[in-house]
């Protein structure tokens, strides 16, 4: 069986490069499982639910808790459980692991952009393609398959470990 350098090469660079996509993916952080829900996100989960109802406030005061905005509310959550997070949303998505959104585990942060400029909302994923976050009507749950949250959907991080 005679085989040609050029194949040879070729299979060698094929080969490669597989390999430098994988180490590549492996390097950049994209967490390539979904983690089933754990103890500790399911009482982070409990505790943001604990504050539905709670008026929208746009730029409200960090850990006050009688208003939140988006991010107030996830840093606020967060901080119960010992993990600090910046104060706006375009910050938060820079902390944690990155999620594929086929992947999403309860307890990740996932951002929307919802002024057409960027990321603009963070919501926590809250399990069965819901999300818990302040919003216009205050702190609710979200189906994030609704027409708007999904059209809105940037990205996702994981900070819970």
């Amino acid at each position: 069986m005679r085989v040609s350098y050029k194949r040879l090469l070729k299979s060698i660079l094929n080969v490669g490069l597989c390999a430098s996509i994988g180490i590549t993916a492996v390097v950049a952080g994209t967490a390539a499982t979904a983690n089933a829900a754990t103890a500790k996100s399911k009482e982070l989960i409990n505790y943001g639910e604990k504050y539905i109802g709670t008026p929208y406030l746009y730029g409200a005061v960090p850990y006050m808790t009688n208003a939140f905005d988006c991010s107030s509310f996830t840093q606020y959550v967060f901080d119960n459980f010992d993990i600090t997070l910046p104060r706006t949303s375009i910050d938060q998505a820079l902390k944690g692991q990155k999620v594929a959104k086929g992947y999403l585990s309860m307890g990740d942060l996932v951002f929307f952009k919802t002024n057409g400029y960027g990321i603009s909302h963070v919501a926590i994923y809250a399990g069965n393609n819901k999300i818990l976050h302040s919003a216009n009507d205050g702190v609710e749950i979200s189906d994030m398959d609704s027409n708007y949250w999904s059209s809105k959907y940037v990205t996702a991080r994981r900070v819970l470990n």
